[in-house]
C-alpha cells in the first residue's frame, strides 16, 4: 500500500530537491549537485550536474555547464555538455562550444555555436553548417543558424 516500488522515481526524487537561482539574483562560482537546476538569475562561473539544467527566459549563464539534459530560453555563453539532450527554446541565444548526443532547436532561437554531437556509439561529429548528422545541407532553417 505504501510502498514506493510500484511508484516510479523521477530524476527529481534521485538527486534530491531541485534548485533554484532567483531572477535578481547574482552568483560568481561553481556549482556541483545531483539534483536539477533551474536558473532565472545570472551565474558567472561553472555548473556540473547529474540531473537537468533549466534557464529561465531571464537567466544567464557565463561559463562551463555539465548536465545530462538541458532546457534553455534565457542566455548562456561558455562551453555547454550534454550527454542526452538540449532544448532551445524560440528566446534562447548560445554562444561558445556546444557537444551534445541530441539537439532540439525552435524555431527563433539564436545558435552562434560551434557544435559536436556525438551518436549512440559515443562517436562525435563536427558540425560546421554543412548539415546536422547527414542531413541535407540545401535545408535551411532561417530562425535556428549553427556556425563558427
Amino acid at each position: 500500500m505504501f510502498s514506493d516500488k510500484q511508484k516510479p522515481r523521477t530524476m527529481n526524487e534521485i538527486g534530491g530537491q531541485p534548485n533554484r537561482i532567483e531572477k535578481n539574483t547574482k552568483i560568481k562560482g561553481d556549482i556541483i549537485s545531483e539534483a536539477d537546476f533551474r536558473i532565472d538569475g545570472k551565474l558567472d562561473g561553472n555548473v556540473k550536474t547529474s540531473g537537468k539544467v533549466v534557464i529561465g527566459k531571464d537567466g544567464y549563464i557565463h561559463g562551463k555547464v555539465e548536465c545530462v539534459n538541458a532546457d534553455i530560453e534565457g542566455s548562456f555563453n561558455g562551453e555547454l555538455l550534454v550527454s542526452d539532450l538540449l532544448s532551445l527554446k524560440a528566446s534562447a541565444v548560445i554562444e561558445g562550444t556546444v557537444s551534445v548526443s541530441k539537439l532540439a532547436v525552435e524555431p527563433g532561437a539564436t545558435f552562434n555555436a560551434s557544435c559536436s554531437m556525438k551518436g549512440k556509439g559515443g562517436l562525435g561529429g563536427s558540425s560546421n553548417g554543412s548539415g546536422f548528422n547527414g542531413e541535407n545541407p540545401s535545408m535551411k532553417n532561417e530562425s535556428a543558424k549553427a556556425t563558427r
